[in-house]
């Protein structure tokens, strides 16, 4: 009997799916320009769901169109095994970035089509609307209304800057489905990624075993203080606003080292009002992004922030008075997978030789939102000099060929395969 370790992928097949993929929204830089629900997305759609038919599977599309390709199994009541990602892109982005994972998953299709393999489940293949977030808030859209994390009319009514609402977006280019969302239940669920990050490069693995994902917490902070003539104005008499705002800055980074190695830490935007090079700064804004794996270490570095603002804002800091306004924005639990799971893509990387590692996801993905509702794992493989969401992105056809490979491993090893 055929076994879950015995089959493998086609390497090449993947890796011209990818670069044929990667022709629709092509950059000068080698990148991909695809934002979710552009004539650009719809052509990838497309090819997506041709390649998909081609390879036996039942397409179905839901009202935020998420497309499900499903692989029917020999005891069609059983959960079925699904995996999944997006193709959306950032407008300067990679190749890879989701589009791997969707691919990946389209390759153990095509592989159990081309060796007649039958499973006991189900397998389905899910491309998640707008996970991005870029043309369209808010991020993890397709897999966020699945898993009732927000609902259905608020995802259709998000508009563009252009003020073209993803309801019509939908309906333009053809993917308006009528399937209520999140209607099919997913037994099981794996995704295999880029890392987009240094780690498995720096430690020379070729598999990350994800455990889970880092929470994480948003904020936007207003510092005003008061604008003032740069000439007059004595250095003690000043509120200055941004020179305030940079101790707060500073302490960002300082709450995430004390925190290392999981800690993280990023003032990512900063604006400073009015700007002008003889006028002393009397309002900041800037945006902080904290994370953590741990959700008490995470709630006690957001305490840590709130702790800084109250400073600064009293004058502790600076010397002097400002005014802080510190607004929560976005708050991610962090999540952590399935040990089953986990346990099935450790295994299948040693059965297959790969070096391997425990990671935790620093990025958010659609499968931290298919945690909440369905057995999760993640898969990662690593992107060269770590780098992501950018046109130069670049992975190593053989990592990507092993991360497809784990990929089939584990699925099979969940979905149970039939003897012949």
């Amino acid at each position: 009997m055929t076994t879950a370790t015995a089959l493998s992928i086609n390497g090449q097949r993947l890796w011209d799916s990818l670069m044929e993929l990667a022709k629709i929204g092509a950059t000068p830089k080698g990148g991909n320009c695809r934002l979710a629900l552009t004539e650009l997305d719809g052509q990838g759609r497309d090819l997506l769901v041709r390649w998909m038919r081609e390879a036996g599977l039942e397409i179905t599309v839901d009202q935020v169109g998420n497309i499900f390709g499903r692989r029917p199994g020999a005891r069609p009541e059983l959960p079925s095994v699904a995996t999944g990602s997006h193709i959306d892109t950032q407008p300067t982005g990679g190749k890879f970035d989701g589009c791997f994972g969707v691919l990946a998953r389209l390759e153990v299709m095509r592989t159990l089509q081309d060796h007649d393999v039958r499973t006991e489940a189900p397998l389905e293949l899910a491309i998640w609307t707008n996970e991005e977030g870029t043309r369209f808030v808010p991020v993890m859209m397709g897999s966020g209304v699945f898993c009732n994390i927000f609902p259905l009319e608020t995802a259709l009514s998000a508009t563009d800057v252009d003020g073209k609402s993803v309801r019509d977006e939908l309906a333009r280019i053809g993917y308006a489905g009528d399937a209520p969302v999140g209607q099919r239940k997913l037994g099981k669920y794996f995704e295999a990624h880029i890392e987009q990050g240094p780690i498995l490069e720096a430690e020379d693995k070729v598999i990350g075993v994800v455990t889970g994902s880092l929470g994480l917490r948003w904020y936007d902070v207003t510092v005003t203080g008061m604008e003032a003539h740069a000439g007059p104005t004595p250095m003690p008499m000043r509120r200055d606003a941004l020179y305030a705002a940079t101790h707060l800055m500073q302490e960002v980074v300082r709450i995430a080292l004390d925190y290392a190695p999981q800690g993280r830490g990023t003032v990512g935007v900063a604006n400073v009002y009015p700007s002008s090079r003889n006028v002393i700064p009397g309002k900041v804004s800037f945006t902080v992004d904290l994370r953590h794996p741990d959700a008490a270490r995470l709630a006690e570095m957001d305490a840590r922030l709130r702790q800084a603002c109250q400073a600064l804002g009293a004058g502790d800091t600076t010397g002097y008075p400002v005014d802080v306004d510190l607004r929560d924005v976005q708050h991610f639990p962090p999540t952590p997978f399935e040990p089953a799971l986990i346990g099935a893509v450790r295994q299948q990387a040693e059965a297959r030789g790969y070096s391997h590692m425990d990671i935790v996801t620093g990025a958010g993905h659609d499968a931290v939102y298919v945690a909440t509702v369905s057995p999760t794992a993640m898969i990662f493989v690593p992107c060269k000099d770590g780098i992501s969401h950018n046109e130069v992105e670049d992975a190593d056809p053989a990592h990507l060929e092993a991360g497809a490979n784990v990929l089939l491993g584990a699925m099979l090893q969940h979905a149970g395969m039939v003897e012949r």
